[in-house]
């Protein structure tokens, strides 16, 4: 145990490991994330049905260039790739700023959504190239539960942060102009990247044997049956709680101005949930961090595959508890709910990490994690347009006791069984 803590102790002291955690940090400083639905309902004046089509764009665009971006970095390099991502950022925060109506906003969304299907697996993918170089593959739950952790304490200082600047700010959409600074300065940090994680496998781009890459790549994965379901409940997990955790702004809307419930005597409700959607997000990140750089030591005693189904059947129950809280207005017990979501997503994707590792080949790395962002995305697609309606037609209550009961069928289907 005393070799495996110097190990880890050398691990976190390696420079480049340093600079995955503030490639982190910096990545999860969306200012804007706790104020997105009360933006787009006060702000641009769109229902919940308006605001899942708009998630649906989102997942469109990434479902059509998620697997090709994959192919593409682990082709043409992966360095390369993480670049053009953040000019994607970038581009769809200012649009978003713009504002104004559903057709701009929605432009900023088919930017953002080429972002993230430009980013996603990427990075790990670079994660695991660095480690086989540095002979510490093996401990890549801890170095990945390390680097989420710095991304999550990004997410609670851009929550906190987040609270002085929609309050101060003249118009709450300039809050967008404020998180292009941080993703300049990840553009930055991945340029000098060492050119020994870009990876290239061609130096000339073939639309030919892009094509032809492509194919093979994908029949190899498909065919393996254990990687499969683990990518099916890995997406399908991701796209639940991406299409439903920020419906707590919606929630708490409701509940302090029906309550009257207050922080500050004299501010006025707007500002009260302000304050406390800020509060809830930074808190809720600080114990989110916690979990993913400790949830590695679950691993001493169960495996990755168990532990992810387990999180599965837990996410199921949180939204059954969730639907009685909201009935009887119970805000503090909403709230906890919502601190215990983060911590299990956030606990539960090191395990992800872990299994896929040991499921795909080295080549197909960055192809397998964004197929997994693909089919999270596509599900988002159904589910983003189709849970509002839900919430609109009926209410958020009865949405969350549909979902939790969907979730522990499915999960019946779904069990990981990891080789």
């Amino acid at each position: 145990m005393e070799n495996l803590e110097d190990l880890h102790e050398l691990i976190k002291k390696d420079r480049q490991i340093k600079k995955f955690c503030l490639y982190g940090f910096l990545k999860n400083l969306r200012f804007f994330e706790p104020y997105l639905y009360i933006y787009l309902i006060q702000v641009v004046h769109l229902n919940l049905f308006q605001i899942g089509t708009l998630f649906s764009i989102r997942g469109i665009i990434i479902y059509l260039f998620e697997v090709p971006s994959g192919i593409f970095a682990d082709q043409y390099g992966k360095k390369t790739e993480l670049m053009i991502c953040f000019i994607f950022y970038i581009a769809s925060f200012l649009f978003f700023f713009l504002g104004g109506s559903y057709a701009i906003v929605a432009v900023g969304m088919v930017l953002f959504g080429l972002g993230e299907a430009f980013r996603s697996g990427t990075h790990k993918a670079m994660i695991y190239s660095y480690l086989e170089q540095k002979g510490w593959f093996g401990h890549k739950t801890f170095v990945y539960g390390r680097t989420r952790s710095f991304s999550l304490i990004g997410s609670s200082l851009s929550a906190f942060t987040a609270i002085f600047l929609i309050i101060k700010l003249p118009r709450m959409q300039s809050i967008f102009l404020f998180s292009i600074i941080p993703y300049i300065l990840d553009f930055l940090l991945i340029w000098f990247y060492p050119e020994t994680l870009n990876e290239p496998v061609e130096t000339t781009i073939s639309i030919k044997n892009f094509i032809t890459h492509s194919i093979k790549q994908l029949k190899n994965i498909f065919a393996n049956r254990p990687l499969r379901k683990v990518v099916v409940s890995s997406s399908l997990f991701d796209a639940i709680f991406k299409v439903l955790k920020d419906y707590i702004q919606p929630i708490l809307n409701d509940i302090i101005l029906v309550s009257g419930i207050y922080v500050v005597a004299s501010m006025d409700a707007a500002t009260q949930l302000k304050i406390i959607l800020g509060i809830i997000y930074g808190v809720m990140y600080i114990f989110s961090s916690w979990v993913s750089r400790n949830v590695y030591r679950l691993n001493l005693k169960f495996n990755s595959d168990k532990l992810m189904d387990i999180s599965f059947d837990i996410f199921g129950i949180v939204f059954f508890i969730m639907f009685f809280a909201i009935k009887t207005k119970i805000m503090l017990v909403v709230i906890l709910l919502y601190f215990f979501l983060y911590p299990l997503k956030d606990g539960r994707r090191p395990m992800v990490v872990d299994v896929l590792g040991d499921c795909m080949k080295k080549n197909e790395r960055a192809t397998v994690l964004s197929i997994d962002s693909q089919l999270s995305s596509l599900f988002m697609i159904i589910l983003a347009p189709l849970l509002g309606y839900i919430a609109d037609r009926f209410s958020i209550a009865t949405l969350f006791f549909i979902v939790g009961l969907s979730i522990l069928i499915l999960n019946r289907f779904l069990r990981v069984e990891k080789n």
